[in-house]
């Protein structure tokens, strides 16, 4: 049994625990540790069921499918908190996932593929076309966060107003990038295709559309369910723990909702598909970058929230450094087990900046 199927069902158990510990209060803390290792197997059914409903439907309308939902569970808890009004701790986990997708994902990748693999080959010019939509994103980060910072804190309504402009052109971008991928340039990702096909022992299936829809809309409740109690706890949890908000969306939020594509990535990248591995690290952090950020926008200021694109400083520089070497190392088309330790310390480096930023 894989380690996805054992995560997938084992931590199953954590759902139950997670509502009793909310109904019956059995301390912040345990409603807190309970939920997030509820959300953890949700997002990989969730994740699952998405590929098998895609294999259904073909490539086109299955590759629209897993562009939409495949950061699902992070639009949910994104969504959750954004009403809950914590703008900060939703900011934070943008640019989190942005940065442990590119980092912590596809090092991990790199890693564990290079150990059994000497040297792994990927198309180049998918990483290409995915570095260059995320320097966008970066630039559409970089630019509201300065316009915030010079114009102070006495008049943020052109903020807004450009955060709105950037968000709509953002997704624009997103709606390309999808037609490119599906349509005018859909040959250069058919690899993901045949690896979802494929059962563990490479024969073909077919999955039953009825059984994976049900688990599709289950799961999604299920998601936004924990995602309402975890919400619920986080600040006043955190706080007890002594870590920032900052911190929090920037490391612990991303590892929660972003579960589904760590395993995922890794899990193809040992079996030496390292174009599926790089295009979910890569192809998640777009998502998020274009799609998911722009929607919190228009959607904080639909329901009320002040919701912009103008972040910490310092989550601008971290989401630059994570894209400059991720492109870098993504570069050549081929990966080893030392660009994922690269990566991965990378990361580590970060997590211990924002661990140290001061609330």
């Amino acid at each position: 049994m894989s380690i996805k199927k054992i995560l997938s069902i084992g931590l199953l158990i954590f759902v139950p625990i997670s509502i009793a510990a909310e109904k019956l209060e059995w301390g912040t803390l345990t409603v807190f540790v309970t939920s997030a290792l509820a959300i953890v197997p949700l997002a990989i059914w969730l994740s699952t069921a998405t590929e098998e409903v895609a294999v259904v439907t073909g490539p086109s309308v299955g590759g629209l499918l897993n562009a939409v939902f495949g950061n699902a569970t992070e639009l949910i808890i994104g969504l959750v908190a954004l009403r809950a009004g914590l703008i900060d701790i939703v900011k934070a986990s943008i640019t989190g996932t942005i940065i442990s997708n590119l980092l912590l994902a596809m090092g991990m990748s790199m890693f564990f593929g290079g150990l059994r693999f000497k040297e792994q080959e990927f198309k180049p010019i998918v990483a290409r076309v995915n570095g260059s939509s995320m320097t966008l994103a970066v630039i559409a980060i970089l630019l509201p966060s300065m316009a915030f910072y010079f114009a102070g804190e006495v008049d943020t309504l052109p903020v807004k107003e450009l955060s709105t402009t950037v968000a709509i052109v953002l997704i624009a971008v997103y709606v390309m990038t999808l037609i490119f991928s599906l349509k005018t340039h859909n040959y250069l990702y058919e690899v993901g295709i045949s690896e979802l096909e494929a059962d563990s022992d490479g024969t073909l299936h077919q999955p039953n559309l009825r059984l994976w829809l049900g688990v599709l809309l289950a799961s999604t409740v299920a998601v936004a369910y924990e995602s309402e109690i975890f919400v619920g706890v986080v600040e006043e949890a955190t706080k007890g723990l002594g870590l920032t908000p900052l911190f929090t969306g920037v490391i612990l939020l991303p590892l929660v909702g972003g579960a589904a594509e760590y395993v995922t990535a890794v899990g193809v990248a040992v079996k030496n598909n390292m174009d599926l591995s790089v295009s979910v690290a890569m192809g998640s952090s777009l998502l998020v970058a274009l799609l998911m950020a722009p929607m919190l926008v228009l959607v904080g200021q639909a329901i009320g929230q002040p919701m912009d694109l103008s972040f910490n400083p310092f989550e601008v520089v971290a989401v630059t450094v994570a894209v400059v070497v991720a492109n870098l190392i993504s570069l050549d088309g081929r990966s080893n087990w030392l660009e994922g330790v690269l990566l991965l310390a990378t990361y580590v480096i970060l997590g211990a900046a924002f661990y140290f930023q001061p609330a």
